[in-house]
């Protein structure tokens, strides 16, 4: 396998093969499966650094757009099951760009001050500038699952969300900003396999959380709502992907490819000069 055999290895459309359609089944996803990529796992580490470094170079181009005012953001929402591997995705996939142009946040509990308002106050105060790739680790899709799951409020309250996320989303692509969203799936007995290690590791002793277990004796619950999520708000203007992950290496080389796809379809070019560069070579050179 050369370097120039890589890029065969992965298709450049993976919406084609990941996206969410009207019909598919939560229940049928196969979480251990590689789809679009025709490689084995060998060939995964050349392919991400491959990948990474294609990545890192559109990155930094829409950075220095927004210099010049361009106005266009991505926000990568990553949704997923305990396990899944976001963290993974924020370490290796969305870690291979420029910092300075990366913004990070990960939604946890709401603090009181956060419940006094719309539940989409948080996200707004979160969301990246023009030039940024956001990374939601979690999202304002919480308060469709874990809310519905546990009964946090009444479903009418819930019921009503999917409508006002569509709604918002809708706004924020018309602003500029490009959705790719993401919802990650483990399967159980990977899940299990995966807590296990957290138990028998002390270096991975702070990544177990006990109600780790009692959200996975919801797994029904969590089906049922993952579905509704997908039914209502995978839309032509911000669909769903939906990522196997029980294969850490796929999942990662997967989300790359839609970041890529996402950057390349903004037809990015390096911002021209907005001075005299020969002008400017002869200052330096007296200077």
């Amino acid at each position: 396998m050369t370097e120039s055999d890589l890029p065969s290895l992965w298709t450049h459309e993976p919406h084609t093969h990941l996206e969410f359609r009207p019909g598919d089944k939560v229940a049928d996803i196969d979480a251990g499966a590689t789809p679009g990529f025709r490689g084995k796992k060998a060939d995964a580490p050349a392919l991400q650094a491959e990948r990474n470094a294609r990545f890192a170079e559109l990155q930094e181009m829409l950075y220095a757009n927004s210099r010049s005012g361009d106005p266009r953001a991505i926000l990568l929402v990553l949704q997923g099951m305990d396990t899944a591997g976001k963290g993974g995705i924020v370490k290796h996939v969305a870690g291979a760009g420029n910092p300075q142009g990366i913004r990070y946040k990960s939604f946890g509990k709401p603090t009181e001050e956060e419940l006094s308002h719309h539940f989409l106050w948080r996200i707004i105060k979160a969301l990246p500038p023009a030039g940024h790739i956001g990374v939601f680790d979690r999202s304002h899709y919480e308060d469709v699952l874990i809310v519905r799951v546990h009964n946090l409020v009444a479903p009418e309250v819930w019921g009503a969300r999917y409508g006002e996320i569509n709604t918002f989303e809708k706004a924020l692509v018309d602003e500029g900003m490009t959705l790719i969203k993401v919802a990650m799936f483990v399967s159980l007995d990977e899940q299990k396999a995966r807590l296990a290690e957290r138990l028998d590791r002390p270096d991975k002793y702070w990544k177990y959380n006990p109600a780790d277990i009692d959200e996975r004796l919801k797994w029904p619950l969590y089906q049922e709502a993952y579905q509704a999520l997908l039914d209502k708000t995978s839309t032509d203007y911000a669909p769903w992907h939906v990522i196997p992950c029980d294969r850490k290496w796929y999942s990662r080389l997967a989300i790359t490819e839609l970041l890529i796809e996402a950057l390349e379809s903004m037809n990015l070019s390096w911002p021209p000069a907005d001075f005299d560069v020969e002008a400017e070579k002869k200052r330096l050179a007296e200077a």
